[in-house]
């Protein structure tokens, strides 16, 4: 970072820290050039980019190459000012996400950040929350949107025995109700669809159309809105056991009825697996068709353990 032209390698093999005590050491120049590769393949992985500059005449010719960490990566532009506390928030932010997760953009903007160097502010630095992604579609959706790339995956609608392979340019992935949701526009159905990430049954694949990237503004609020407005047309009306699982978890986003507790859903399906999964601490009141779904969950899993009938 300290040279704009960059250093060689046998400039940076004979001066910097390390490289020298091996050599010094007795270490065999093909010994220290392994070792000089490997460095620079863990820094690379660690998101801190490596220049490589040959010669102009022949670029393929690396023998004289002159290695360099570009400044800009770790520049932020002379007109923006942080103080503590925005850097520790920003730092917060960018942590709650994997590295895998993010955007090369975004994983640029935190190295930018944290090579400031300021000191965080201390009352927020015991809350590090993650936010983890399991669905296998997320990165190559991510990277479709991020590209403005149609793209194309089977995906498997309820009550369906196979999946249907879609065709979609994909706007914005959102997060709702702890699943994930890409909102794209669906090519055969010439209309925006929403559709849920873990419904994908196996690889998306990027195809060679492109799509204007103004398409993008707003579909993130545009999804949300859509789910919120779907999970408020319909509820289900459900009994639970106090202070289990159930009620906890049901009762952050549910309201208080008669006879128990009223939950909106976007999914029968989804809310019937979830359902299923606190056993005897809740029953399905209404409708009838979350009751069935959530009784044939329990008597698949009766019948795989052997239970009675």
């Amino acid at each position: 970072m300290a040279t704009e032209q960059g250093l060689t390698k046998e400039t940076i093999l004979s001066s910097v820290s390390g490289y020298r005590e091996q050599s010094e050491s007795g270490a065999s120049k093909d010994a220290l050039e392994k070792m000089f590769e490997r460095d620079k393949e863990n820094l690379r992985g660690l998101g801190v980019p490596i220049e490589t500059l040959g010669d102009h005449a022949d670029p393929d010719d690396l023998r004289e190459a002159r290695y360099r960490v570009p400044t800009a990566e770790y520049a932020l532009p002379a007109d923006i000012r942080f103080t503590a506390a925005e850097i520790a928030l920003l730092n917060l932010a960018g942590s709650v996400w994997s590295e895998s997760s993010m955007s090369d953009q975004a994983r640029s903007g935190l190295r930018k950040i944290r090579a400031l160097g300021n000191t965080v502010d201390e009352r927020i630095i015991g809350y590090a929350p993650r936010i983890s992604v399991r669905d296998h579609a997320f990165a190559p959706l991510q990277r479709a949107i991020e590209q403005a790339r149609a793209v194309t995956f089977p995906y498997l609608k309820p009550g369906e025995r196979t999946p249907r392979m879609r065709r979609v340019r994909p706007l914005a992935l959102v997060e709702y109700e702890a699943r994930w949701h890409v909102l794209g526009f669906d090519v055969d159905a010439d209309a925006e669809r929403t559709f849920l990430l873990s419904r994908i049954t196996d690889a998306v694949t990027p195809t060679r159309e492109s799509f204007d990237p103004a398409l993008r503004a707003g579909a993130g609020e545009r999804a949300l809105q859509g789910l919120r407005a779907l999970a408020l047309s319909q509820t289900a009306l459900v009994e639970v056991h106090p202070g289990t699982e159930a009620a906890l978890r049901l009762g952050r986003r549910a309201t208080p009825a008669a006879q128990g507790l009223r939950v909106p859903y976007v999914d029968v399906h989804v809310l019937a697996d979830e359902l299923a999964s606190y056993g005897p601490e809740v029953r399905v009141v209404e409708p009838e068709r979350l009751r069935e779904l959530v009784i044939d969950r329990l008597r698949a899993v009766r019948d795989r353990n052997g239970g009675e009938r």
